[in-house]
């Protein structure tokens, strides 16, 4: 929380230097860091903080891939019958999901920014589709009965109402046409339920809180009159 608060006074530079020792053990550390780089790079669309903040953010996602948990090919074979319940994953590696589902989502934006061709295209495209399968399992789970909290658990809620808020609410905003396409390939977006999930996440006690704070500023003072 100590690097969130100093990002949002503009102590950038503090922010990334007490992040940085513990970018290679930590995932959220990690997280926070490259999040910070890439938001910097989208303010100033410098190609070299494009591509700093590109291979940060790749560092973060393989290391929450490795505290991510293994999957046997029995349990992928199960995974095709059962959905997988909470009690098959330690609180480590929830964590790790929702910290991966982010690197891919906030690794697409950057794939777009960083080159306009076909294959970029294709390449981040396929990144928001995993990253929005990911959300919607966590969301299950968090939706289950069998879920029960652990000590950090209101970090991973507000990771996955964090994610599965912005998803919903910007598939809701996107023309029929292109909705009705992006639902043959296994998206749906509900305009309310986003609201909801972005609502319930910025009035909880997780250091995701504050995104979800400015993506209803951004909603309720642009996009509403823009779109």
């Amino acid at each position: 929380m100590t690097a969130l608060d100093l990002f949002l006074t503009n102590q950038f530079s503090e922010a990334l230097s007490y992040l940085k020792p513990r970018t290679k053990e930590s995932m959220y550390h990690s997280l926070t860091y490259a999040t910070i780089l890439e938001m910097q790079a989208m303010m100033t669309f410098d190609p070299q903080d494009i591509l700093l903040a590109g291979n940060m953010m790749k560092e973060a996602q393989m290391l929450c891939q490795r505290h991510r948990r293994k999957s046997s090919v029995t349990d992928s074979f199960s995974s095709l019958v059962n959905r997988p319940t909470l009690g098959q994953f330690t609180e480590e590696e929830i964590h790790a999901e929702v910290c991966y589902a982010e690197c891919l989502l906030q690794r697409a934006a950057l794939t777009f920014l960083q080159d306009e061709n076909m294959v970029s295209f294709i390449k981040g495209g396929i990144k928001v589709r995993n990253s929005y399968q990911t959300y919607k399992e966590l969301d299950s789970l968090v939706q289950s009965s069998q879920y029960c909290k652990g000590e950090n658990h209101p970090h991973f809620e507000g990771g996955v109402k964090l994610g599965v808020g912005a998803f919903n609410l910007t598939l809701s905003m996107l023309p029929t046409r292109i909705l009705r396409l992006l639902e043959f390939v296994g998206f749906s977006g509900n305009k309310d339920y986003g609201l909801l999930q972005l609502e319930e996440g910025a009035s909880g006690h997780s250091f995701r809180s504050v995104l979800c704070v400015m993506l209803l500023l951004c909603y309720h003072t642009f996009l509403t009159f823009v779109l």
